[in-house]
């Protein structure tokens, strides 16, 4: 089996792990930075995974529970166990302001509330809204940015590795005066090993921004349509129409 892998792999003298450690120092340098880059990237890749999938399935959960209910009071409670829905957190927001800001004129000895006997204007409200949005987007986005940086530098960072052991490999035939292809390959073949791992931090990396920020763009459509029927429903309900209990 250990013959197998080291023919499949080039060789007892030629496979990856042999050439990294026969690298020079520089090159050694560019491939530690770079799996760096990488380990970093996959934890990002496996914690964005996990926290906007919950956002998602919660945000359903959170839509299920708004639409069924008949009081804001009662999905402001039940909404306190879904932290991780984004609809969630919008919704507390606009409700607090909701239930905290007096609007000039109105009578708020004529509503039922849970939580306060303030109502809040429409406008405020809108604000409120639309400042958790943008809250939760920064949220949702939080270490995206880390994985576009390493798409967009460790190929370069790569590239340097390989254009440095290149530059040391002709040094050495220089020094030896030699130029054959036995002297030239093994110091070639070492620098390329910074491409190829630059290219394998990027490419996961690259791919997972896009997948991610996709999504988040998703979830931020959701959370626009969810502020405007959330404040239909407060517009009609609180301030174009009978006062209602909430």
């Amino acid at each position: 089996m250990t013959d197998f892998l080291s023919s499949l792999l080039g060789g007892e003298r030629g496979n990856i792990l042999d050439l990294v450690l026969h690298a020079g120092i520089v090159v050694k340098i560019v491939l530690f930075i770079l799996l760096t880059f990488s380990i970093v990237s996959w934890a990002i890749i496996f914690y964005k995974f996990r926290s906007i999938g919950k956002a998602q399935r919660e945000s359903a959960t959170f839509l299920r529970l708004f639409r069924r209910s008949k009081r804001l009071d009662a999905v402001f409670n039940s909404s306190k166990n879904l932290l991780g829905s984004p609809l969630a957190n919008i919704f507390r927001a606009g409700y607090i302001e909701l239930t905290t800001k007096p609007e000039e004129g109105s009578n708020p000895d004529s509503f039922d509330l849970s939580l306060s006997t303030d109502l809040g204007g429409i406008d405020n409200i809108g604000r409120a809204l639309r400042r958790a949005t943008a809250s939760e987007v920064t949220r949702l986005e939080k270490a995206l940015t880390f994985l576009a940086t390493t798409g967009s530098t460790t190929p370069f960072i790569g590239l340097f590795g390989t254009v440095w052991g290149i530059m040391d490999s002709f040094r050495g035939i220089g020094v030896t005066g030699s130029a054959s292809l036995a002297v030239v390959a093994p110091g070639i073949s070492e620098a390329l090993v910074a491409t190829a791992a630059g290219l394998a931090a990027a490419i996961p990396a690259v791919v997972a921004y896009n997948y991610y920020l996709n999504r988040v763009k998703v979830l931020e459509t959701e959370m626009d349509n969810f502020s405007h029927e959330f404040l239909n429903i407060i517009d009609r309900n609180f301030f174009n129409g009978p006062r209602k209990k909430i």
